[in-house]
Order: C-alpha cells, then sequence, then structure tokens
C-alpha cells in the first residue's frame, strides 16, 4: 500500500487563508479512529508537498500545477484592496479598478490572482510575499489586491479592505495527485462535497458478490401472498370472496334497515288526510 493506506492519520495540506477547520470537523465526527494532520504550506510549495507524499490531499488555489494532481473546485474568494484606514478608499464600500489609478499597486511573487493589467501604477520592486506587502501599505508605500481571506489573515489595526468589483477572482480546490486516490482521499472528497454519512459515492466499489447478490435479490420475482395464485374479480351477480361477502352483507343492510332499494324511507311521519 502507498499513500495515505500506509500512514495511521490523514495528512492535509493548506495555503495561507484557506480555513479549513469546518471540514476537520467533520472528519473527526465521521472518522475518529484516524487522525487529521494539518500541514500549513506556502502557495508555492504546496505541489510539492503533494507529490512527494508528504500529504494526503491539500486546499490550493487554481489554475492546479500540472495533470498529475486532480483537484475540486470549492469556492471562489472575493478581491479586496488593503489600504490605511485614512484612504480615501476606506470611505466606500467598494471600488474599481480606476479608482486605484493614483495608488502604487504593490504586486507581491505569490499573489494568486491572474492579471492581464495590475491596475494603478507599479512599484519599483514586487514583495517576495503577500505579508511583506501588507507591511509596506502599512508604512505607506502603497495599496495591494488580494482574496479577502488573505485580507483577514494579515489584518493590522492600522488597515481595512474593500471590495474591487473588477479584479480577477481566486478560487480555492481539493487537490491530491491521482495515482494516490486511496479510501480516505474519498472519505475527505464526500466531507467537502457535503455527501452524507452514510452516502458510498467515491469511495471503492463493494465486492462483486455483495453486488450480485443485492442485484439477485432485485431481480426475484415476488411470489403471490396466497397458494391460489392471482385473485380474480368475482363476476357480476357472484358473491365470490371477500368483495362478494362485504357486497352481501351490504345489500343485506340495505334491505333490513330502510335502505334506498327497500323498505320504509326515513323521515317525517306523513300527516294524516
Amino acid at each position: 500500500m502507498t499513500g495515505s493506506e500506509a500512514s495511521p492519520s490523514f495528512r492535509l495540506a493548506y495555503v495561507p487563508g484557506v480555513t479549513p477547520s469546518k471540514w476537520v470537523r467533520i472528519w473527526n465526527e465521521r472518522l475518529p479512529d484516524v487522525p487529521l494532520v494539518l500541514v500549513p504550506v506556502s502557495a508555492a510549495e504546496v505541489y510539492d508537498v503533494l507529490r512527494r507524499g508528504d500529504a494526503d490531499a491539500g486546499f490550493v488555489r487554481l489554475p492546479v500545477d500540472g495533470t498529475d494532481l486532480s483537484a475540486i473546485p470549492l469556492y471562489t474568494e472575493t478581491t479586496v484592496v488593503v489600504v490605511p484606514k485614512d484612504h480615501i478608499v476606506a470611505a466606500v464600500e467598494q471600488v474599481s479598478g480606476e479608482d486605484l489609478a493614483d495608488d502604487i499597486v504593490l504586486h507581491p511573487e505569490d499573489d494568486p490572482l491572474d492579471w492581464e493589467r495590475l491596475p494603478g501604477r507599479p512599484a519599483l520592486e514586487r514583495p517576495a510575499v503577500t505579508a511583506d506587502a501588507v507591511e509596506l501599505v502599512a508604512a505607506g508605500i502603497g495599496v495591494v489586491i488580494v482574496p479577502q481571506s488573505l485580507a483577514r489573515l494579515h489584518h493590522r489595526k492600522d488597515l481595512t479592505y474593500r471590495t474591487v468589483t473588477d479584479a480577477p477572482e481566486s478560487r480555492v480546490a481539493l487537490a491530491w495527485p491521482e495515482e494516490r486516490t486511496t479510501d480516505m482521499v474519498e472519505d475527505f472528497i464526500g466531507i467537502v462535497r457535503g455527501r452524507t454519512v452514510n452516502s458510498t459515492r467515491g469511495r471503492s466499489q463493494a465486492p462483486a458478490a455483495a453486488q450480485k447478490d443485492r442485484g439477485a435479490a432485485k431481480s426475484t420475482p415476488r411470489k403471490p401472498a396466497t397458494g391460489g395464485g392471482a385473485r380474480r374479480k368475482p363476476a357480476s351477480g357472484q358473491a365470490g370472496g371477500k368483495g362478494g361477502g362485504r357486497a352481501a352483507a351490504k345489500n343485506s343492510r340495505g334491505s333490513g334497515n330502510g335502505g334506498p332499494k327497500g323498505g320504509a324511507k326515513r323521515g317525517r311521519p306523513r300527516r294524516g288526510s
């Protein structure tokens, strides 16, 4: 066995900004005997970690690097601009790229956004990582546009952020090496896709014998409830079977109790003439 099948735990990598706590909680409820180990990694390292087998699966940002990894897109992040609290942008709820035309827009090397053209004025140098870019914003050097999760991760009291309406968006996905799609990976896929605990989708198929038994049970015709074969509807005028007994009883009640076809009609008594 290879991958997570040979490991006593399930190792889950995640890049900065992604919060896996919800899925970890569900995993712990469903598989309490299999510890889930979180592996925080940078966006630049996550794919090497997965390929080396140092994690069974990981939360990444699309696009996925290479064709040897499988990925399931999960959600799209809101894009925001991080600015000092006294910046003019802080007075509005959202901005466009044109509103930042006069600002120096920092472009960190680990930027997950796919820009055709970065708005604003370019900085002289690119910060190595987003955390460095946020520090420069706090120093009044410029502004930086990032996924909202990264703005929250690097939050500072002297900074704020606002939505950028026309910026590229970041998509978060679950990725894993395709050749190591183990049962535990399938279990976690089911969790992030919202499957119930009783769902078998995504897991390895049941043994062939069990499937054959279930198929045979479905294909076997049901026997009649009684040994006399299928019941036929009694011919007109015959009181056969239970239906005839009920009909006879009904007719006898009708004739004995003054029904519509026999006996005196119920109602007020006739007045004498």
